[in-house]
């Protein structure tokens, strides 16, 4: 049997909204094309958490979604926060990627508080931010994805954007920066699935992963002619 990387999918029941399992799915296969034996653990309201974690991913969710996991969110943040200082790659979109922050304050003014990983404050709004987005990181390339959300989210001073708009909107309506990072936490309002068009995302969190467990990463020559393909038909996309 392979090395083995343990994925840990928070509350895919509730958080799935936008089909957010497509990243575990990039994940799992993309291990398995370097060598390794992906094992995903599903967390969900009152499960027990893992021992072991290797890659945490989150998806998005309605507001009542949140607000059905909060409580047991704030239960596990201790542990969530200590895999995040000790640099566990963790990918969160939307939804989660808001309740990682200080706080999220629904449009009508029931506000949540996050468990505080990434430095964000995110504030419901009747203006709902929805298209194609096209952001640029100097890590990744151009990252692609679509967005559909109301939250504005406005970056503390310890956070560093995950990237900068080109089209669309991203984290607001004002400032030009999509998503988060803190460590190896990366936070994001990109759906799509964003991982299947974003590969090198995607391998990202699966070395840091591998070096963090094993010691080293030596990657497998993986074709992403069809992950090229998309990616060029998604960024001629209208808005």
């Amino acid at each position: 049997m392979s090395k083995a990387i343990h994925i840990l999918q928070l509350y895919p029941d509730d958080m799935n909204i936008y089909g957010d399992h497509g990243n575990v799915l990039v994940l799992k296969r993309r291990l398995e094309w370097h060598g390794y034996t992906p094992i995903v653990t599903e967390y969900n309201v009152g499960d027990a958490f893992p021992k072991t974690v290797d890659i945490v991913i989150g998806g998005g969710g309605q507001d009542s979604g949140q607000e059905k996991i909060h409580k047991d969110l704030l239960k596990i943040a201790p542990k969530l926060r200590t895999l995040a200082e000790d640099g566990v790659p963790m990918l969160v979109v939307c939804g989660l990627y808001q309740l990682f922050g200080k706080f999220f304050q629904t449009s009508k003014s029931h506000r949540l508080e996050g468990i505080g990983i990434l430095d964000i404050e995110t504030y419901g709004s009747n203006e709902r931010l929805i298209g194609n987005t096209i952001a640029t990181t100097e890590e990744f390339g151009d990252i692609i994805g679509y967005e559909n959300h109301s939250g504005q989210t406005s970056l503390g001073d310890s956070a560093i954007p995950l990237a900068t708009v080109l089209k669309g909107a991203g984290n607001n309506a004002s400032n030009g920066h999509e998503g988060a990072r803190h460590k190896n936490v990366i936070g994001t309002y990109l759906h799509g699935s964003v991982l299947p068009k974003n590969p090198l995302l995607a391998d990202f969190l699966i070395e840091t992963a591998v070096v963090k467990r094993y010691g080293s990463f030596t990657p497998h020559v993986i074709d992403d002619s069809f992950a090229e393909k998309a990616r060029g038909v998604a960024a001629q996309r209208p808005r």
